[in-house]
């Protein structure tokens, strides 16, 4: 970006000014001062040469206005675009609404509160609200046409500024204290700003402007920082919104005035001044900034004061008040833009999108082709092409440098982990620079292929090379360089700060001002060359031997590379500095093919220098072109003309030359004379014209050689005419085929009929639809590949416009197994469709393929459907590397439910008790380490239903039921010899449900039911720890007053391995205290005790009660296959232990 002062427009009566605002809409420039001075001025925007537009448009007043009205200092302006209006206030508190009325400006409304000064007025982004600051903290909002919407005093603070959000539901308040508070659009107090900037900074500070964009214009990428606030001692800080607790920090290290953003929130202006050790007073100084805290220069201005800043609306302008002067300063944007191929590729934002638009402007046949572009850093040509450099993502740190061809058709590109903010390109290489690194590229492209083609190259030709070099290196050339991204990481203390190449050479300049020439294409380090001055761009000419550097200041300077000098020590050294030096040049460019030949941009006008020798700057025409004829031609023309072809024959026989023989031929043939014709090509050697002559006189009509002639002159549409006329259609057909004039083709087929017809009508079709692929036109290409039936580039163009409908009636319409079908699937499986993609890959028998895609999108489901229907053996292996997967990431129940869908119920409950298991050692609570392993249970029953299914299916015959599911259960045993849980897969369950059921019983006071389910934890060691099954037998042994069952718990306390000493020591002493009390013998013997010492077998346990089960009738649950006593199943709706339905 380039910056300088353009203009200064002096105040009379060296009334100093105050304020300056500037009309974004209209271009009217409001400026206030003391006295009351109130002006409005408007700088000329057109002239009568329509050569000079933009910046060099000679900048005189059209409009020079004195408002009166105001007696007091004036302090704030502000306009109201949308309305036209202009408010302005004064030091007496009182404001005035100025409108326009036939070309000058009047007083429309007057308010004086008389009680203070108003510090600051906002209008809203829509210009319908307008709130107005006092100091004594009054606040005013009110509407357009004057009436007061609502008012508010603020106590016990000092306002000085104010400022709306984009859409007019907050309000900021800044305090001369330097605090900003946040209000909503009513008035109510939200919250106080938190000042990043501030931190560590002492004594009294104010706020020097507050401005936040509205993005009416668009914003520089999604999400950009948008509010901007600055204080007097120069810290900044802008956010993205009011509450952003990460702002963008900035200190200028100056005394602030005054801020403003330009019309695209691009760039912040911070007006001020700055102390300077060589100078005395401190100088006026504009810094400039992106929204992200990068800095884009500096401008110096004249003066003592300055006071107030103010951007013109298309940000090519800035007027600044400095004392009793306006200065303007013409701005210089980086435009993102080059050329390529005749045509113009240039970006810009839109407010309706996010993204950049990208115009690809052929300037050759005036047509344009619109690509959307997200996080564009820059734009780079050369030749043919261009590279376009993006962020990859907003969260990933990675760029892509994208390859098109000049109607911006993507053709590689290529992911690179470094910045890319330096960019350059030759006929081979592309070189991307950070501060710290480059990346070479040794870019390779396919010639002569339209844009479909392109785009159906397949990814396995030769990639180009790829290399990366830290600028602290010195590179030999001789080793091939490796892309090891780690060397961009390591930090440089002179970080690269321009770069250039040419096909042989590449320049790297950094900050210190030290010039690092390269080689190329092997990049080796030949020569350092140090300058006096920091590049901001470096260019070399066509021969590479001279180097043009503008710096940062705007100072053109050159450099011979190759040129050797002696320095002021006698030594000899290569490189040296020109004694051209310009100042103000803000780009310039060598010609292609002179190595002496550039031209620069100096402010507004352009030079054209010669070796170094300034040319007069000329506008070439059309009309300094003469064609100019020798008088023989003339003498020619002349006979051929008035005499005839036999006279004029004689004297081009007499004068010979190839070109009056031309001249001759034509004139014969103009009036078929074959003969003489054929003569005069023979004499100028044209053997396509004797070989036309030839075929002229094989045809037998007048006419017809009368049409020849006429489209051998290029006299195409009376050729056609003639044709048309002899009612011969098919030449005229045939004469627009030649020509490759399609549409005229179609026109001309649409006129008749014929059974030939038909198939030139689809090759018509097929070519208009190409021209308009090759344009980047789908929609259009569409209605004729259709009417061409051209199915592979009808599919082509579905899917550049995204019409996946379109795209999938195409595939059902197709036969099976036809060649486009799986090019089509992976059309679907590129955007994530994969029903359609598994669809149309079955439609061409390749269910490998649709299994891939289901696995590549992660539809399990459908992959393993798909592999039990076509009976494939690597769905396993599948389902086990997307487990695995899902399981180093610690996604255990993923993979549990994706075995569970995929019917591999035994590897799904092997996780499930796995976790049951951690959950278990975890002591979490005992209900949901039970539902964990009711789960788990439920899965082995699955797996056995499973097996046993399995095995009906396989045994045939008239074989019993009976005998298939004993072949079942052996396969299963076969299969599980290894596993602890699939043979008794409730004991997990059961453990924790009857440790609940014994706690739950004990609480609601049925101690010896409690004590019953408590003596089957014995059982369960194994399961739960050992301390917990004894510490819950004792306490429930000891409250039915069984004590001798309790001393037996103790007993095994105290003998735990598990326990320290301390405490079996604490046990012990609890057993002593109960047992000197009681004996420790049962009271009643144990129901449970003798059924369990009695008997020959073990008895079924109730699950809902605990208690043996000792009548013949009883209810057993279908799933978990567990018992409950008969006349307690009336009392539950669902299995006490699997919670399956009572049905």
């Amino acid at each position: 970006m380039f910056f300088y002062l353009s203009k200064k427009v002096a105040i009379p009566d060296n009334v100093k000014l105050k304020c300056v605002s500037w009309n974004k809409d209209q271009g009217f420039i409001a400026c206030g001062g003391e006295d009351g001075l109130l002006k409005v001025l408007k700088l000329e925007t057109q002239t009568d040469d329509a050569k000079l537009r933009g910046l060099a448009v000679p900048s005189n007043l059209s409009m020079n206005q004195n408002l009166e009205g105001h007696s007091g200092s004036v302090q704030v302006v502000t306009w109201n675009e949308q309305y036209q209006k202009l408010t302005t206030s004064d030091q007496n508190g009182l404001i005035i609404v100025w409108m326009l009325y036939k070309g000058s400006w009047y007083e429309e409304m007057i308010n004086n509160r008389n009680k203070s000064v108003v510090r600051s007025m906002s209008w809203n982004a829509d210009g319908q609200k307008i709130c107005i600051v006092y100091e004594d903290g009054a606040v005013i909002v009110g509407s357009v046409d004057g009436n007061r919407i609502w008012g508010k005093d603020l106590k016990g603070v000092q306002l000085c500024h104010v400022a709306w959000s984009a859409d007019s539901k907050i309000l900021l308040f800044g305090m001369t204290s330097g605090e900003i508070h946040i209000y909503d659009n009513q008035g109510n107090f939200i919250m106080k700003m938190k000042l990043n900037c501030l931190v560590n900074v002492t004594g009294a500070i104010s706020i020097a402007g507050i401005h936040w964009y509205h993005g009416q214009e668009g914003y520089v990428e999604p999400d950009c920082p948008c509010l901007a606030i600055c204080f007097d001692n120069g810290r900044c800080q802008i956010m993205r919104h009011e509450n952003d607790q990460n702002p963008v920090l900035i200190d200028t290290g100056m005394f602030v005035v005054s801020i403003q953003w330009n019309h695209t929130g691009s760039v912040l202006a911070v007006a001020g001044s700055q102390k300077v050790v060589t100078q005395d007073k401190d100088v006026n100084t504009v810094q400039f900034y992106t929204p992200f805290g990068e800095h884009l220069g500096t401008l110096k201005v004249p003066g003592k004061q300055m006071s107030a800043l103010s951007w013109e609306g298309g940000g090519l302008k800035i007027a600044l008040a400095v004392d009793s002067f306006i200065y303007f300063a013409n701005i210089r944007p980086d435009y993102k833009w080059g050329y390529c191929s005749n045509t113009v590729v240039y970006a810009y934002t839109r407010p309706d999108r996010p993204e950049y638009c990208v115009i690809f402007w052929d300037t050759k046949n005036n047509e344009k082709y619109v690509k959307y572009v997200k996080s564009l850093i820059s734009i780079t040509t050369c030749g043919d092409f261009c590279i376009l450099a993006t962020k990859a993502d907003e969260n990933h740190p990675q760029f892509v440098l994208v390859l098109c061809n000049s109607i911006g058709t993507p053709l590689d590109p290529k992911y690179i982990d470094i910045v890319p903010l330096f960019v350059a390109m030759t006929k081979t290489h592309v070189i991307a620079a950070s501060k710290e690194a480059f990346y070479t590229w040794q870019y390779r492209v396919a010639k002569k292929l339209t844009a479909l083609e392109i785009n159906q190259i397949t990814r396995s030709r030769k990639e180009g090379r790829e290399r990366i070099y830290h600028v602290d290196d010195t590179p030999s050339g001789s080793v091939d360089g490796v892309l090891d991204y780690s060397k961009a990481i390591q930090g440089t203390r002179d970080p690269i700060c321009a770069i250039t190449a040419s096909d042989k050479t590449l320049i790297v300049g950094r900050e210190s001002g030290t010039i690092q020439r390269y080689s190329l294409p092997n990049v080796g380090l030949i020569q350092k060359y140090s300058l006096n001055c920091r590049a901001y761009q470096l260019s070399l000419n066509c021969n590479s031997s001279r180097l043009a550097i503008i710096d940062i200041s705007g100072v053109l300077t050159f450099f011979d590379l190759d040129a050797r000098v002696t320095d002021s020590t006698g030594q000899q050294v290569i490189g040296e500095l020109l004694k051209l030096e310009r100042k103000d040049v803000w780009d310039m460019k060598w010609a292609k093919d002179n190595p002496d030949l550039f031209a620069m941009m100096e402010k507004t006008r352009m030079y054209v220098f010669r070796n170094l020798d300034p040319e007069n700057p000329e506008h070439p025409n059309k009309d300094y072109i003469i064609n100019f004829e020798i008088r023989s031609l003339r003498d020619s023309r002349a006979l051929i003309e008035k005499v005839g072809i036999e006279d004029a024959s004689q004297f081009i026989e007499d004068n010979p030359h190839p070109r009056l023989w031309r001249l001759l031929a034509e004139a014969a043939l103009q009036k078929l004379d074959l003969q003489t014709a054929e003569q005069a090509f023979v004499r100028c050697k044209d053997y396509q014209g004797i070989k036309f002559v030839k075929r002229l006189g094989n045809l037998q009509s007048e006419s017809m050689k009368q049409a020849e002639v006429a489209a051998y002159f290029g006299r195409f549409e009376e050729a056609e005419r003639m044709y048309l006329d002899m009612d011969r259609r098919d030449l005229a057909i045939g004469l627009r085929l030649k020509l490759g004039d399609w549409f005229r083709v179609l026109q001309l087929l649409k006129t008749g009929s014929g059974d030939a017809d038909d198939s030139l009508l689809e090759q018509a079709h097929n070519a208009i639809g190409d021209y308009f692929a090759d344009r980047q036109k789908w929609l259009n290409a569409v209605q004729y590949y259709v009417q061409g039936r051209n199915q592979e580039r009808l599919a082509e163009c579905y899917y550049m416009l995204e019409d996946y409908e379109g795209l999938e009636n195409l595939a059902s319409s197709l036969p099976e197994n036809h060649k486009l079908l799986p090019e089509i699937a992976q059309m679907f499986v590129r955007v994530g469709m994969c029903e359609q993609a598994v669809t149309a890959f079955l439609k061409c028998n390749q269910p490998k393929a649709a299994v891939d895609t289901c696995v590549h999108l992660n539809q399990w489901n459908k992959a393993v459907e798909l592999a039990k229907n076509h009976s494939m053996k690597e769905i396993g292996s599948l389902l086990a590397r997307y487990a695995s997967h899902l399981l180093e990431k610690n996604k255990t129940l993923d993979a549990i439910e994706l075995y569970r869908k995929a019917n591999y119920f035994y590897d799904a409950a092997k996780l499930m008790f796995k976790i049951a298991d951690e959950e278990a050692k975890k002591r979490t609570k005992p209900l949901r380490v039970k539902k964990l392993y009711v789960l788990s249970a439920l899965l082995i029953e699955q797996y056995h239903e499973q097996v046993r299914n399995a095995q009906r299916g396989k045994v045939k015959g008239k074989s019993s039921e009976a005998t298939s599911a004993l072949a079942g259960l052996l396969e299963e045993e076969v299969l599980s010899t290894t596993s602890r849980f699939t043979d008794n897969a409730w004991r997990g369950a059961e453990a924790y449900h009857f440790f609940t059921l014994a706690q739950r019983q004990l609480y609601e006071g049925y101690v010896d039911t409690a004590l019953k389910t408590a003596l089957h934890l014995r059982d369960y060691e194994d399961i739960i720890p050992a301390v917990e099954i004894y510490s819950l037998l004792a306490l429930c042994a000891c409250a039915g007053r069984a004590f001798g069952t309790c001393s037996k718990a103790f007993i095994k306390l105290e003998s735990l391995e598990t326990l320290s000493s301390e405490q079996k020591q604490q046990y012990e002493d609890l057993a002593l205290e109960i047992f000197t009390k009681h004996t420790p013998k049962d009271n009643r013997k144990s129901e449970l005790d003798s059924l369990l010492e009695g008997g020959e077998g073990k008895l079924p346990t109730c699950v809902a009660t605990g208690s043996p089960i000792t009548e013949y009738q009883f209810w057993v649950c279908n799933v978990c296959k567990h018992c409950v006593l008969a006349q307690e199943i009336s009392n539950y709706n669902f299995c006490p232990l699997c919670h399956s339905s009572v049905g």
